[in-house]
């Protein structure tokens, strides 16, 4: 059964590394500028979850995305996934667990 949260498809701190570390997925980190400075997953970029544009993510529609935020509390994940997903992008998923859960995970994290 494939998880869902607020009707996207999620993906765990450890299947995450799988898929960034094979290159199988962008990953985009939408907390603060000054949260992501600080620690985020491994080749993670930044995005504002409100003001991103279509030029900010891959050109291909069919690219695998992840968005995360802090934690499986923070909504801005979820948001910036349906607002790719409305912006034409098909394979779009989210990691609820958050930079915390990766942490906890034990995985590392580069820092800007």
């Amino acid at each position: 059964m494939i998880a869902t949260l607020m009707g996207l498809k999620t993906v765990s701190p450890r299947d995450l590394q799988t898929l960034a570390s094979g290159g199988q997925v962008a990953v985009f980190d939408v907390n603060s500028q000054a949260s992501w400075q600080e620690a985020h997953v491994p080749g993670a970029r930044h995005l504002d979850p409100e003001a991103f544009e279509g030029a900010d993510l891959p050109p291909e529609k069919d690219a695998g995305l992840v968005f995360y935020c802090s934690g499986p509390l923070c909504r801005k994940a979820p948001r910036a996934a349906r607002r790719a997903r409305d912006m034409g992008y098909a394979n779009v998923r989210v990691m609820s667990a958050g930079i915390r859960g990766w942490v906890q995970a034990g995985l590392p994290t580069e820092a800007a």
